[in-house]
């Protein structure tokens, strides 16, 4: 029946076409579960930030924050006190004026989650509102990186939430979706597990900038924009050929099929890529010990993880820094642990040493996501090759966004590893990306914790020149690859695949959907 249903899927599709189809567009999306861009950093729980709300900045094309909701602001003399103040035109899909107020409350609650958000209520001595569209920050020390980190998109981006809601705890999930963006979430239209609907919030005011990343003028240029839930990549692929959906993430071994349909374009809208990783639990058994993760740094072979994963080899590259390739941190020390083909009797002996004793080693695996399920599957059977106890646990991404969380043993619905990918750009900044903390209880899903690599990342925002951060990288990066806070897979440059009748996607780094900007033409 499951199949059945999956199958029918796109004449599903053809019978909810109406006039009104050429400004809706439908793309086929992983399941949207978790809605507060603060309770997780998945993806798919960005894009839906990114379509609802707001940022005081926005990074643009070449990575250089610009103001978004801030109409002006300054900084004191002595580089310690912040002044921004609101444009005008803001307002809450509910009706109301966004404040600073809400501004002061926003910044709160994600500094508690956000790596960069930490780092201000760390050195803040007071963050205020002035009046209604005015606010402060006022700082211990001086903190250049301030407005960077404000319009960062290296962990999680800075969503203007209203007072009420991001009054609620950072623990306790806002379910409430009214921001103050270029679309409204229609609630009396989602379908939990199914689909998800926005509308263009007539009532935005853009920015008069042009559109550049995230940043400029956001202008909803269609009326209404439709994720739909395909678990099935076939079947998400035939209703794109058929036009039934205007957009879809197709896995690899479907490039030359797009390629070889004059409808269907592939499009790169992140140049830089991400860089795949496996990620730990850190408080559980095997992989609380270092041995333990020092193993799976050795296991892994790159190369192969990323065939599986990604199939043609123009499209990904092997990555030994923990920054990255490509970014100005990026560097070669205590890299000796990579070899081509991977070292499993070099992982053998290391588990041996950290006392594995054959518990069971659970990896989560979206189902739903090709690439990384593939990786999950290689990587289990070479855990299996060299005696562990490796288990895949099954579900869609979804499930894998809320599992993960579980700090727990495996025997209470915990996990021990998961596979994800994060933007190459964002691997570059230690300060904003969360992936990169090392600071325990308070880090990323695995929670990873080491106090003589995290003073040396409290370091960065304070270092004054290129040359200086490029020795404290190595420096941290020394200490990263003895603790194994990841495993590295490498690095993949994705094209999505669209209808050539959706035109205006922008490149955006890190390649979260910004749905203002595009159209659809008739077909």
């Amino acid at each position: 029946m499951a199949a059945g249903t999956a199958l029918s899927f796109p004449s599903m599709l053809r019978a909810q076409t109406s006039p009104e189809d050429a400004r809706t567009v439908r793309m086929a999306k992983e399941d949207l579960r978790i809605f507060d861009p603060v309770a997780s950093t998945a993806n798919i729980t960005q894009e839906h930030g990114l379509a609802i709300y707001d940022t005081l900045f926005a990074l643009d094309s070449k990575l250089t924050p610009q103001p978004q909701m801030i109409g002006k602001w300054g900084v004191s003399d002595d580089k310690k006190t912040y002044t921004f103040e609101l444009r005008d035109g803001l307002g809450w899909h509910d009706g109301g004026f966004v404040t600073a107020a809400d501004c002061v409350a926003s910044i709160r609650r994600w500094g508690q989650v956000d790596a960069g958000g930490q780092l201000i209520l760390a050195r803040a001595k007071d963050i205020s509102k002035k009046d209604d569209k005015t606010f402060t920050i006022a700082l211990k020390e001086p903190l250049g990186l301030l407005p960077d980190i404000l319009a960062s998109a290296s962990g999680q981006f800075l969503f203007i939430m209203r007072e009420q809601d991001a009054n609620r705890p950072a623990t306790e999930q806002v379910t409430a979706n009214i921001g103050s963006g270029p679309f409204r979430f229609n609630a009396a239209l989602a379908k939990p597990g199914s689909s998800v609907t926005y509308d263009r919030n007539e009532k935005y005011v853009p920015r008069k900038e042009a559109p550049s990343a995230y940043a400029g003028g956001k202008i909803a240029k269609v009326d209404r924009v439709i994720w739909n839930n395909i678990a099935d990549q076939q079947t998400a692929f035939a209703a794109l050929q058929a036009g039934e959906i205007d957009f879809f993430q197709v896995p690899a071994d479907l490039y030359p099929a797009v390629e070889s349909d004059p409808n269907l374009d592939l499009q790169v809208v992140n140049k830089s890529g991400n860089v795949a990783f496996v990620r730990m639990n850190c408080l559980q058994k095997p992989f609380d010990n270092i041995k333990a993760r020092q193993a799976i740094l050795n296991l892994i072979d790159q190369e192969a993880m990323l065939r599986a994963m990604y199939g043609d080899p123009k499209y990904i590259r092997t990555v030994t820094s923990m920054f990255g390739n490509d970014t100005p941190a990026s560097n070669d020390e205590n890299t000796a642990w990579f070899k081509k083909g991977g070292d499993p009797e070099k992982a053998k002996q290391l588990f041996k040493e950290a006392g594995y004793a054959g518990e069971k080693v659970v990896i989560l695996q979206p189902t739903d996501w090709a690439s990384v399920s593939n990786g999950c599957q290689v990587l289990a059977s070479a855990l299996r090759n060299i005696g562990v106890n490796a288990e895949l646990a099954p579900s869609d991404w979804g499930g894998v966004a809320t599992r993960r969380s579980n700090k727990g043993p495996v025997e209470d619905g915990g996990w021990s590893m998961f596979l994800s990918d994060w933007p190459e750009f964002a691997m570059g900044d230690p300060i904003s990306n969360v992936l990169l903390a090392a600071n325990g209880e308070k880090a990323w899903y695995g929670w990873p914790k080491n106090d003589e690599y995290e003073a040396l990342r409290a370091k960065w925002a304070n270092v004054a020149t290129s040359e200086e951060r490029k020795a404290l990288a190595r420096k941290m990066q020394r200490i990263w690859w003895d603790f194994a806070g990841f495993v590295l897979i490498g690095q993949s440059v994705g094209p999505i695949a669209h209808r050539k009748t959706l035109t205006g996607l922008l490149d955006t780094p890190g390649g979260y959907l910004a749905m203002w900007n595009m159209q659809k033409a008739s077909a």
